[in-house]
């Protein structure tokens, strides 16, 4: 699997929605299938700057979403999101 990407909140956030999107493409599917999303954030005071990259990964149609800050992300991470999509 992929490490974490250095630089924190900004970085991590395009590597995510990148995997995501690529999982998505994988399966023939587009982000408009995506109906929710759970975002988790070390720091929810990083809430504006994944928001600014997040909505670059969908039109004007956003999915669902749900996010809170936690602490104790996997590999030490600012960034964890699941999606869920319909086909």
């Amino acid at each position: 699997g992929e490490g974490l990407v250095p630089g924190g909140i900004g970085p991590e956030t395009t590597q995510t929605m990148d995997i995501i999107k690529a999982t998505l493409e994988a399966e023939g599917l587009g982000s408009d299938r995506v109906v929710k999303c759970l975002v988790m954030l070390a720091d929810i005071e990083e809430w504006q700057t994944f928001n600014e990259i997040y909505k670059t990964y969908f039109d004007s149609d956003y999915p669902a979403r749900s996010a809170f800050g936690t602490n104790g992300l996997a590999l030490g991470a600012r960034v964890e999101v699941e999606c869920i999509a319909r086909r």
